[in-house]
């Protein structure tokens, strides 16, 4: 008995199976009761889209708390400025997609912080780089390390973002939602989809949103397979004056480029709405689905 004691007392005793759902319910109601506003992250926040979202998530919910994230929070001064506004409902973390011990030690510094969250948004995308990453116009100026880079930073790192994420992500939807889920919205682009695919080219970006596409598709499914009270979305904000779209708006039709502040008021209004059969689902800034 003595020897049962210490093993208990040390933690090293497994809790009963009758036990376990109870515990993770109490658990998680102890987290959804002390931050009633619920806690939204965005990754990619510290500029463009990223970051408004995370300005309006603080200016329409007054006890939200948002988690913002990016590679140089001390470079970051829009962000900075926002912190001095709403000091007590915003954290900024550092973290980089291309490294993946940084999203865990994000996940990490989240949960215990906060315990759970309500909404992810991964924000960041990149389209071109001076002297490294330029769409493709034509199959001859395709390259590995374009490929590889659009890949790494548009496809893989907001699936790890979502794997490190997980097990926080199971509360519901939180205060000034329609929603009785957690949501993971992931940024995508119309240019993803390969059944509207009709001028080609940019070979890099579309494949590695493409990417994207397909694997948050398949973790929506695993998500449902589970029945984990969370749900995935893809969501394309349109044509938006940001940096990424910047050298390319020429072409743009008249009335088709939007503010930053009016894709982000029509993305938060599909999220906040979003419900349960909308999981897996690419949808469009107006809320109409894009084909695969």
């Amino acid at each position: 008995m003595k020897l049962l004691h210490l093993i208990s007392h040390c933690g090293f005793m497994e809790t009963p199976p009758y036990l376990r759902s109870v515990k993770r319910v109490s658990w998680f109601c102890t987290c959804a009761s002390k931050w009633e506003g619920g806690v939204s992250m965005v990754q990619g926040a510290s500029r463009g889209i990223g970051f408004e979202f995370v300005k309006q998530l603080l200016e329409k919910d007054e006890r939200g708390h948002v988690v913002a994230t990016c590679r140089n929070p001390n470079g970051a001064t829009g962000l900075l400025e926002l912190k001095n506004k709403f000091s007590e409902r915003l954290n900024i973390l550092q973290l980089d997609l291309t490294i993946e011990s940084s999203i865990e030690e994000s996940a990490n510094s989240i949960k215990e912080r906060y315990g759970s969250l309500n909404l992810l948004i991964n924000a960041t995308g990149i389209l071109s780089i001076p002297d490294t990453l330029q769409p493709e116009t034509t199959l001859s100026k395709v390259q590995k390390t374009s490929l590889l880079l659009a890949y790494e930073v548009n496809a893989v790192g907001p699936i790890l973002v979502i794997k490190h994420m997980w097990p926080l992500l199971k509360v519901g939807g939180g205060h000034g939602t329609e929603r009785d889920v957690a949501v993971v919205a992931n940024l995508s682009a119309r240019v993803g989809s390969i059944g509207d695919n009709r001028l080609g080219g940019w070979h890099s970006y579309r494949s590695s949103k493409t990417a994207l596409n397909q694997l948050t598709k398949t973790v929506s499914v695993e998500f449902a397979r589970k029945k984990d009270p969370i749900i995935c979305l893809l969501l394309h904000p349109g044509t938006v004056d940001t940096d990424l779209s910047r050298p390319f708006q020429r072409n743009v039709p008249e009335g088709k480029l939007f503010t930053k502040e009016f894709s982000v008021q029509k993305l938060l209004s599909i999220i906040n709405n979003a419900k349960s059969r909308d999981n897996g689902k690419f949808l469009a800034w107006d809320g109409q689905e894009i084909p695969w």
